[in-house]
């Protein structure tokens, strides 16, 4: 019986950090828990939204003075002197030796909105950090309800092959019994045998699975060193009532990548207003404190001195530069527009398909009880038939294989079912961590 394949798998290096302490054995939320503590690609994104976070902070900078302290000494050689009388000394316009320290203060007064746009926008993006923190979150903890459930029919599906392959080995040991009384010939021993291969060979691939899924499984939880992951759990049919209009709106209201696309729309906007600011005037004031020399009549003589400034900056000319970057910005909101509709057509297409799944395997599921009370119907009469002699061996060994059939049918149906509910899930934005 084919697996259905895993999905995504996590980002980031198998030995990046240390995950936490793993219980014995581990249930479905301690799974998605330990899966979602263990990832690194987690701590990198949180490690970005403090990054933004950090670049909201600056950006409120720009509502505060700024203030600098400055000294310096210039050396100047030769400075300028005026001989006014042959006989007097000549007079010096500047020192030799120039001192000067001051504290400036700077603030800009109007700004026409430059600042507030700035701080709007690194504050959007840091939210659009946020954001992705939670899509993230959802992979991860849907990849590990996957490989929960994978571990689990696996499991369920080797113990039916070891029930198909203990119930033939018990029709050889009666068949041998009749052989040996004379009843039936080596033939239908050696055809019998061939199915408990069959099987046996069957149970080797399943037992395959089971580890490579225990290996990814214990890539999500980054532990390498585990063998066997201690997963437990029930593996049951469990079914639920579908509200397709409710789940569409649901969907609409929590699906994380419609909120990024949001989050992109928003993000456009405020850089829009951002550059139709840049190119307004900006008037600033400026004071200054402190004290130098060069002041006649003594210009050695350090004396306190201050300044005052009150500036207007009005662009002119910047080349067109503002009005290409309006271009582009517009652009980008129209194209983030179109992202949040294609965005929202994706989600209801989900929302959608998951239900359609979910309804064929309910299907598929009560198809396969069917199959089961058939077959097993279909054993009884083989075993009767033959052990009466108006049967053949085959007729049980091919009664035998459709039970077997009929059995990993009925599990992958759960299976199938169950993966779909928490399809459903994530196609509607619930959180399950």
């Amino acid at each position: 019986m084919p697996l259905v394949a895993l999905g995504l798998l996590t980002a980031g290096a198998a030995h990046a950090q240390q995950g936490p302490i793993i219980a014995d054995s581990l249930t479905l939320d301690g799974t998605i828990r330990s899966v979602l503590d263990a990832n690194p690609a987690i701590t990198t994104l949180e490690e970005e939204v403090n990054a933004a976070t950090s670049r909201v902070t600056q950006s409120r900078g720009g509502f505060l003075p700024q203030i600098t302290g400055t000294a310096t000494y210039t050396r100047i050689d030769p400075v300028v002197k005026l001989q006014l009388s042959p006989e007097g000394p000549a007079f010096q316009f500047a020192p030799n030796n120039n001192y000067d320290a001051h504290i400036t203060l700077q603030y800009g007064l109007l700004d026409f909105g430059k600042k507030d746009a700035t701080y709007n926008l690194a504050e959007s993006r840091r939210l659009t950090a946020v954001d992705q923190i939670n899509v993230t979150r959802r992979d991860l903890a849907y990849s590990a309800v996957q490989a929960y459930y994978n571990i689990l029919f696996v499991r369920e599906s080797i113990r039916v092959q070891d029930a198909q392959i203990a119930s033939l080995q018990q029709h050889q040991r009666e068949m041998e019994k009749r052989v040996e009384g004379g009843v039936s010939t080596r033939f239908d021993v050696t055809t019998t045998q061939v199915r408990i291969t069959q099987a046996q060979n069957t149970r080797i691939d399943l037992q395959n699975q089971l580890r490579n899924q225990q290996v990814q499984l214990a890539r999500l939880l980054h532990k390498p060193e585990y063998v066997e992951v201690p997963v437990r759990g029930v593996f049951a049919y469990q079914p639920q009532a579908i509200d397709l209009n409710g789940a569409l709106a649901q969907a609409t209201a929590n699906r994380p990548e419609i909120k990024l696309a949001r989050d992109a729309e928003q993000t456009a906007n405020l850089n829009l207003k951002l550059i139709e600011r840049s190119n307004l005037p900006l008037l600033g004031i400026g004071a200054q404190l402190g004290a130098k020399n060069g002041y006649q009549p003594d210009l050695d003589r350090i004396r306190p001195n201050s300044v005052g400034v009150v500036q207007l900056s009005v662009p002119i000319y910047d080349g067109n530069k503002n009005k290409n970057q309006r271009v582009e910005a517009l652009a980008n909101i129209r194209g983030s527009q179109a992202r949040i509709q294609d965005t929202e057509e994706q989600v209801r297409a989900d929302v959608r398909q998951a239900a359609n799944n979910l309804e064929s395997s309910t299907a598929r599921y009560d198809n396969a009880l069917l199959q089961i009370n058939q077959a097993t119907d279909a054993l009884t009469r083989a075993k009767a038939r033959y052990r009466y002699g108006v049967g053949n061996n085959l007729d049980v060994l091919d009664a035998e294989t459709s039970l077997a059939q009929a059995r990993l049918a009925r599990l992958q149906a759960i299976y199938n079912y169950t993966l779909g509910q928490y399809q459903l899930k994530r196609a509607t934005g619930e959180q399950i961590w």
